[in-house]
């Protein structure tokens, strides 16, 4: 989520705070191959909003965390979570179960700093930095940037567009397209990208419309509601085209426990249970889902809409071959479909007949 020149100062504070040394470790291809993925395969949006775009990187980050204080022999981890948020819960429970002999500190949490007071104190040690901006708590990741301020820890609190890390200047509308493989992401407007090319080069062209900005609330790990908002233009469309994409290339049971499935999946993702063995299990069943699911989706953005036009895919079960909906056919006769609705009903027939007609007329309202 960090470009150079971020990485470059986030080094340089840390050369001023008094660090002995500095390292930045990318897990950005390890946190796709082994979580984004799934969660775009189970088109994981938490209560039907929010795609994961940062609680689902802190498992990552703390195995990364794990890993390096193994290879440098450190004894301690420290993580700046406060005690009224989600990721306390995922940075401690991932060092607790990998690494139980490495101590955890924890000094926001523990010395109650609130944010206010870190702003203070930083300006008392001469750090320049925009001050208005980091009244927010903005965490940017490759699947989007969550935003949190005063706004968003009252209910009715509306998050400045000045908030946001991208300004909204696109008018009008634009097409673009973007192809699948077996469920994966692989092009844009034809040219072919690795999957994170692809959402990287997604967020720049859709970002600007403002797509994918929403205020998520939800209910905490620690059992509390929050609130936050945050923007993900290119997860949003990506979950939207690979679901229209299914629905074209999958069966209708596929489709239902696929939602049931991907659900559960971020769920857990979400309540730092990643590590749980179940998991692998999920996986391996949205994978056998994605075989078919190859092909092209077309999108319109708006300002701060978007909408799926079209689907084309070798494996579209919406074929006229087969029948048109709601047109003649020739696949079936008159008296097949006969049949078979009166196949369908027999058993609820036969409970009306058994449980009387007064059951009969309750359920249509009818007076005798």
């Amino acid at each position: 989520g960090f470009n150079k020149e971020e990485l470059d100062r986030i080094g340089e504070h840390a050369g001023r705070l008094g660090m002995v040394s500095h390292s930045v470790l990318d897990i950005t291809a390890e946190y796709y191959e082994k979580c984004l993925r799934y969660m775009i395969s189970g088109n994981v949006l938490r209560n039907r909003s929010y795609p994961l775009s940062v609680s689902s990187e802190r498992t990552f980050q703390a195995m990364a965390l794990v890993r390096h204080a193994r290879e440098k022999g450190f004894p301690l981890i420290a993580h700046g979570s406060t005690a009224a948020g989600n990721d306390q819960v995922r940075f401690d429970l991932v060092i607790q179960v990998l690494a139980p002999e490495i101590g955890i500190l924890t000094p926001i949490r523990d010395l109650r700093i609130s944010r206010e007071e870190e702003i203070v104190y930083l300006r008392k040690e001469g750090f320049e930095m925009d001050w208005n901006r980091v009244r927010y708590s903005i965490n940017k990741g490759i699947w989007g940037t969550s935003v949190g301020g005063k706004e968003t820890l009252s209910s009715d609190g509306e998050l400045p567009a000045e908030a946001y890390p991208d300004p909204v200047d696109r008018t009008g509308t634009e097409k673009l397209t973007v192809g699948f493989e077996q469920g994966e992401p692989v092009s844009l407007n034809g040219e072919r990208y690795e999957p994170l090319a692809v959402i990287g080069e997604l967020e720049k062209i859709a970002a600007p419309w403002g797509i994918g900005r929403d205020v998520h609330v939800g209910d905490t790990i620690i059992g509390i509601k929050g609130r936050v908002g945050f923007q993900a233009a290119a997860a949003r469309i990506i979950i939207d085209a690979h679901l229209a994409l299914e629905k074209h290339c999958l069966t209708r049971w596929q489709l239902h426990w696929k939602e049931q499935i991907g659900q559960w999946y971020g769920m857990f993702v979400h309540e730092a249970q990643y590590l749980e063995p179940v998991m692998r299990d999920l996986e391996r069943f949205l994978d056998s889902t994605q075989k078919n699911v190859t092909g092209e989706v077309t999108v319109r953005l708006r300002p701060y809409h978007h909408s799926i036009t079209g689907v084309r895919s070798p494996f579209d079960l919406m074929n006229p071959e087969f029948a048109a909906y709601g047109e003649m056919n020739r696949a079936w006769t008159a008296e097949e479909v006969n049949g078979f609705t009166r196949i369908l009903g027999n058993q609820q027939r036969i409970w009306y007949a058994v449980n009387g007609r007064e059951l009969q007329n309750n359920t249509l309202n009818i007076n005798e």
